[in-house]
Order: C-alpha cells, then sequence, then structure tokens
C-alpha cells in the first residue's frame, strides 16, 4: 500500500518503470559507445568524462551515477568492446561463441578466428588507454591484471567446443599466445597486414596447431 508522504504524494520507491529502465540502458549504451571512441582515440590523458557525456549528449553527473569514475567508465568501455555487445552479454554466453560447437572443423575454426578478430579490433584500442589509467587507478589496474586471465578462460573454453572435449593446458596456452593482442598489434600494425589477412592467417596457423597434437 502507498503511504501519502508530508507533501501529500504518493511515496514511489519501489515502483518500476519501464520505460525510464529503457532510457537508462539506452543512455549507458551511448555512453559506452563515447567512451570507446573517445579512450581509443585520446588516450586515457586526453579523454575527459565531460567529453564523453556531451558526445552522449547527457550530463556528466550521469556518467559519475552510472560508471562512480573515469576509470570506471573504461573499464565497461573495455568489457563492451570484448563482448561486442554493448558488455550487456558476455561473449562467452553470447550465441555465437555457442555455435564453435556446430559444424566441421574448418567451419568452427572459421568461426572461432572471427570472433577474436572481432574483438582484437575493437578492444586492442582501448588497451593502451588502460595501461595509462593502471599506473595511478586501482580498478583499471585491477581489470588489467584480470585481462588475460579472462582472456585465456575464454579461449580454453572456445577450444572446448572446436575439439568436443577439454583441451590439454599445452594447446591452451599455445592458442592463447597466438591469438593475443600483441601478435594482432604487431602484423596489423607493424606490418600493416590488413584485418582479414590477419584472420585468414589466425584460421591457418590454429589449424596447424590443432593437426600436429592430435
Amino acid at each position: 500500500m502507498f503511504m501519502p508522504t508530508t507533501s501529500g504524494r504518493r511515496r514511489t520507491s519501489g515502483y518500476h518503470s519501464p520505460l525510464r529502465a529503457s532510457q537508462a540502458a539506452q543512455t549507458r549504451r551511448l555512453l559506452i559507445r563515447a567512451a570507446c571512441r573517445l579512450f581509443g582515440e585520446r588516450g586515457w590523458a586526453g579523454t575527459t568524462l565531460a567529453a564523453v557525456a556531451a558526445e552522449a549528449g547527457t550530463a556528466v553527473e550521469t556518467v559519475y551515477s552510472g560508471f562512480g569514475s573515469k576509470a570506471g567508465l573504461l573499464v565497461a568501455a573495455i568489457d563492451a568492446a570484448i563482448a561486442g555487445d554493448d558488455g550487456e552479454t558476455p561473449l562467452a554466453e553470447q550465441a555465437q561463441f555457442a555455435s564453435l560447437g556446430t559444424g566441421g572443423r574448418a567451419e568452427r575454426l572459421s568461426a572461432a578466428a572471427r570472433i577474436i578478430t572481432q574483438a582484437l579490433v575493437r578492444a586492442v584500442p582501448l588497451m593502451k588507454a588502460l595501461q595509462e589509467a593502471a599506473a595511478g587507478e586501482e580498478t583499471a589496474r585491477a581489470r588489467l591484471e584480470r585481462y588475460e586471465t579472462d582472456r585465456r578462460a575464454t579461449v580454453a573454453a572456445g577450444l572446448g567446443l572446436i575439439l568436443g572435449r577439454p583441451a590439454p593446458e599445452s594447446l591452451v596456452d599455445s592458442l592463447w599466445a597466438l591469438a593475443g593482442p600483441e601478435v594482432f598489434t604487431k602484423l596489423t600494425g607493424d606490418r600493416r597486414w590488413t584485418v582479414e589477412r590477419y584472420e585468414g592467417w589466425l584460421v591457418d596457423t590454429a589449424a596447424a596447431i590443432l593437426g600436429g597434437a592430435e
């Protein structure tokens, strides 16, 4: 039952507005997209919360209420970049990830290479900002330290789907190293490979490693 307040209005705490929740979710998506672009282009020091809020068409206070801090916003942007779904659904829980367990070996490897490549394209530009932030922000430092652990766990899960059984640790380590951001950066940055060439190379190299392990 609603109880009258001293102003004569009904107390509405606990009332859930679907419209308000939808608007809040949309604002969060806009902020994350703006953060991904600005942190990726300007880095940690060059990106301000005011600039992110302006690009998203909202107030700085909204950024603080949604993410707590600049570091919190960057971490949310990293998570969204890896997931490719505004961070709403973890990569390992998405339908495209589950599809790694269907089709022939070549089809599974191609799907895995596509997922990895797309995640790297989105996340690598933000990694430098995360590394910069980690020097002075505990939230960013903790996320940076967790990044490789999470990535290896995802590789292990995906490899298990591809093989149809748990993969040996050494095989997981090999694919985890192969598909790392450092290799991606060296090939697409230093060697100026196209993303398509990198993805094809990843398929061929992973196939060779798996073939040699069977």
